[in-house]
């Protein structure tokens, strides 16, 4: 069985939980994740179980190196003479012999616990499972390929007004508060410092990154551009309810350099593998769709994409609108100085037709691109 690099992060992240070596706020938002995510909890029991085994194993190597220790030494004074030493070794073997079976259980329960701490992290993280799933960000040579009918528009879009820096890959983002701040996809940043955006108009902003979730597979960046005017109010609601199978639903995002639409149905009330976090929905997506909004017919916000499903076509999945109010709340719990107000009123474009929706809605999606500054030789 082979263990992505996001799982050993997830078991490491346990490790510290479980060795008290975790800040405070990253405590709370934890023990938060425990309550919310049975799977998250049981992690931490079994692994917590592991750990015991493994050091019961450890402290019975101790006792058996002092027990020869003090052998050795009690000998070596003349205190025990060769028939004790016999009998002393005939204990020792003994004890070995007893010990040699615990030490072959508590192997193969390690083993097994192991096992299963490999089975949750893949249920609860199936956006990681690379045979069956592709994330949808895009990489940097797709998109120079794809832009050069508009003389390389990456250039533009990695505006930051610095030449030194290297853009890693792009995706989609929308805002979630007129001032400013925008969803996307965890792993459309993986592995950048910083990031800029790019408006259905093709004006590019400067953007920070305020906040990630690597398990829900989200984050947050905020508009901190002087050419950026902020909304006064967004067009559309995010939803916190769960939708009903058979809804139709539409989509904005950047599988090109120019904003694109797409619509299809909602055709499972979860995602791959049974992923509660998500839906599967009955529409095609294309790397540069990650993170990108997906909307009801009355264009409310209902959830964001994240991945495809490789071998079926049309068959994607969107991480669930209403971990966008848990992501906040998280953020709210970390003590950081940052102010999101989520609106779950009524869409403003509930009666529009979708030509009207889409003129409302596009200016509020954006094109993203994660980049790192270049190394100074």
């Amino acid at each position: 069985m082979n263990i992505q690099r996001e799982d050993i992060a997830m078991i490491q992240n346990v490790e510290r939980y479980l060795e008290g070596k975790m800040l405070p706020n990253e405590i709370a938002y934890f023990e938060q994740l425990r309550k919310n995510i049975p799977e998250i909890d049981e992690m931490v029991v079994e692994h917590n179980m592991l750990m015991h085994q493994l050091n019961t194993y450890s402290n019975r190597l101790d006792f058996k190196n002092t027990l020869n220790g003090i052998h050795d030494k009690l000998y070596e004074q003349g205190d025990i003479h060769e028939g004790t030493v016999v009998t002393r070794i005939g204990k020792i073997v003994q004890f070995y012999h007893k010990y040699k079976r615990v030490t072959g259980i508590a192997a193969s329960v390690g083993g097994i616990i192991a096992l299963v701490i490999s089975a949750i992290v893949s249920s609860i993280a199936p956006a990681n499972n690379n045979n069956k799933l592709e994330q949808l960000n895009r990489a940097v040579a797709q998109i120079q390929q794809k832009q050069q009918y508009q003389g390389n528009k990456l250039n533009e879009v990695a505006k930051n007004k610095e030449e030194n820096i290297i853009v890693n890959s792009g995706g989609t983002g929308f805002l979630i508060d007129a001032g400013g701040y925008i969803i996307t996809n965890a792993h459309v940043l993986h592995g950048s410092s910083g990031a800029n955006v790019m408006s259905s108009s093709h004006e590019t902003f400067d953007a920070s990154i305020v906040y990630r979730d690597e398990i829900r597979d989200l984050a947050i960046l905020k508009i901190v551009d002087n050419d950026y005017q902020p909304m006064k109010k967004l067009p559309y609601s995010i939803k916190k309810n769960e939708m009903d199978l058979g809804e139709e639903l539409f989509t904005l995002g950047y599988p090109r350099n120019d904003i694109t639409y797409n619509k299809g149905d909602l055709s499972a009330s979860t995602g791959h593998d049974g992923d509660t976090l998500s839906y599967q929905i009955q529409m095609s997506a294309n790397p540069g769709n990650s993170g990108g909004p997906v909307f009801n017919r009355n264009g409310d916000v209902i959830g964001i994409i994240s991945t495809r499903e490789k071998q079926s076509q049309g068959v994607s999945f969107a991480i669930k609108s209403k971990n966008i109010f848990r992501l906040v709340e998280d953020i709210k719990n970390s003590n950081q100085p940052v102010e999101i107000k989520l609106s779950s009123a009524s869409s403003s474009i509930k009666n529009k037709d979708r030509v009207n929706q889409i003129k409302q809605i596009e200016s509020c999606v954006f094109l993203v691109k994660a980049f790192n500054k270049k190394k100074n030789n």
